[in-house]
């Protein structure tokens, strides 16, 4: 593969009877918002999570940049790794920042990785799409597992 193509880009990372799941390695606000958008108007239910994971994203200041980024999403999830903010000796950041960010009232924040993983292993995604977007893995998500939450 040409090292110019660009990987993780909306890749159909498994496909069910009644669901699908996607992998996009969307993280910046505009991209974040046409994967869902796109999704929406293909698939109809969407689930999107985003993991909040690079330099720029996890900064206080450029957080209101994802104003509205999620509202296409039926359900919306966010999760980020405070140590990761802490690696990257940013400040920190409080999930509360995070929902005044996006301005969705229903949003869903994530900071510990079992929680995350617990919620999504619980979700039903018959007739929904899953959208997964991150540059990160969420804390150390079990893809393979992932994978098995289909019908």
């Amino acid at each position: 593969m040409p090292a110019c193509v660009t990987q993780n880009r909306m890749e159909v990372f498994k496909s069910g009877d009644q669901a699908k799941v996607f992998r996009d390695f969307a993280h910046a606000p505009s991209k974040v918002e046409a994967s869902v958008k796109a999704l929406k108007e293909q698939f109809g239910t969407v689930r999107a999570v985003l993991e909040l994971h690079t330099f720029s994203s996890l900064n206080p200041e450029f957080l209101s940049e994802y104003k509205g980024t999620l509202n296409g999403a039926d359900k919306a999830v966010v999760f980020y790794s405070p140590n990761a903010v802490k690696i990257k000796k940013l400040d920190a950041v409080s999930s509360t920042q995070i929902l005044k960010a996006f301005q969705r009232e229903d949003l869903v924040v994530f900071t510990d990785p079992a929680a995350f993983q617990d919620f999504l292993f619980d979700q039903d995604f018959t007739e929904t799409s899953l959208l997964l977007m991150s540059s990160g893995n969420y804390g150390g998500l079990d893809f393979e597992k992932v994978k098995e939450i289909l019908k």
